[in-house]
């Protein structure tokens, strides 16, 4: 088996109106930002899919299809692709230069994710297994999922909410500042959803004070169930983190990838949950991480399309401790996911699926229609 050609579409899919942003605060804007789906060929008749994220350059991603073209997937080693055996990394199996030193988050370079999915993918039709079998395994059949809103005015959060409760959702994360109406946005939604329904509050660090990010959880706490302040703070600063956690107001979390970054915020004890994101096998390495100093953790996303989020679910089911709501958020924010059959819910879960390789399949139609070159 040789991958033979790789195919590349660049795409642009705009969100739904309504559903990220009121139209006071604005576009979203980095819906327009192209991302790149590609789907790799081998030899003989085996397809993998895979996207990147957004804004990377078309030119890495050819780069990176011209150098796999050749290579067997089956020698690919999947925490170092495109790697094909020890000598693609070290001099030798048992060399004693320390390239590993340098590579604590894994490989980096630009689409590598979409790689790892497309990889991954066709392996799985290979053996008959699903992607997170690759992972080690499911531990889990359905994954926690929370719905998702971006900036908006009382009654667009509340309109958003009824949608969120007829599909079963029972927690929303949303973007704010702490310049907004944030309590009378809460207030809307508990209204529609009751106080027990969980919010997630992320400012993107633009509670600009320790003070002022206490004040907001001492307003929110006191009227619902505020699940978790993530990124509350300038992301810098763990010791405002830590001083946060001592109140003992509402859970606080970081968004993180970078693994050094995951082991400062729990030498400092400035979590009491984790959003991780990255490729599958990084945020398998992440969430290890965290595992073992006792901390939950949930998938974090971009306001992604149907094949990322697919090989997100396969990761968080993988992970033990990935027990809160995660963001598989495109299939509603975006006027398309690009795959036959997207992510399922059910009753504030999503379904993992037990297909081969992720379990999805391009919607050739959708992808058609948004790809702006191929």
């Amino acid at each position: 088996m040789r991958i033979a050609s790789v195919d590349i579409w660049t795409v642009v899919v705009p969100t739904i109106s309504g559903r990220v942003h009121s139209a006071v605060y604005g576009p979203a804007g980095w819906d327009m930002v192209p991302k790149h789906i590609i789907r790799v060929h081998t030899d003989d008749g085996y397809e993998g899919i895979g996207e990147t994220g957004r804004g990377v350059p078309l030119e890495a991603v050819q780069r990176m299809a011209d150098d796999i073209v050749g290579r067997d997937p089956r020698r690919m080693m999947l925490q170092q692709l495109p790697s094909t055996d020890s000598l693609d990394v070290v001099e030798g199996p048992h060399s004693m230069d320390r390239w590993w030193e340098t590579a604590a988050a894994g490989p980096r370079f630009p689409g590598y994710e979409a790689l790892e999915m497309a990889i991954v993918d066709i392996l799985g039709k290979l053996y008959g297994q699903p992607a997170h079998w690759f992972l080690g395994g499911a531990v889990r059949d359905r994954v926690p999922a929370d719905y998702w809103i971006g900036h908006q005015t009382p009654e667009d959060a509340a309109a958003n909410t009824r949608l969120a409760v007829e599909r079963g959702f029972r927690g929303m994360k949303m973007k704010c500042t702490g310049d907004e109406p944030l309590v009378a946005r809460c207030e809307a939604i508990w209204e529609v959803a009751g106080p027990e329904f969980e919010l997630t509050i992320d400012p993107n660090t633009r509670f600009w004070r320790l003070t002022e990010a206490l004040d907001m959880a001492r307003a929110l706490a006191a009227r619902g169930k505020v699940k978790v302040f993530e990124d509350p703070m300038a992301k810098w600063n763990l010791d405002w983190y830590r001083m946060f956690r001592e109140h003992g107001v509402v859970p606080v979390a970081l968004h993180l990838g970078d693994p050094h970054d995951v082991i400062s915020a729990i030498k400092a004890e400035a979590v009491d949950y984790l959003n991780l994101g990255g490729g599958m096998v990084q945020f398998s390495r992440n969430a290890a991480m965290a595992h073992a100093a006792g901390i939950p953790c949930w998938h974090g996303s971009g306001n992604d399309l149907g094949i990322m989020e697919f090989s997100y679910l396969h990761a968080a089911a993988a992970a033990r401790n990935c027990v809160l709501g995660s963001d598989f958020v495109g299939s509603w924010t975006r006027q398309d996911d690009l795959v036959v059959e997207g992510i399922q819910f059910e009753d504030g879960y999503a379904i993992v699926p037990d297909k081969p390789g992720l379990g999805c399949e391009l919607d050739m139609e959708a992808l058609e229609k948004y790809c702006i070159s191929k």
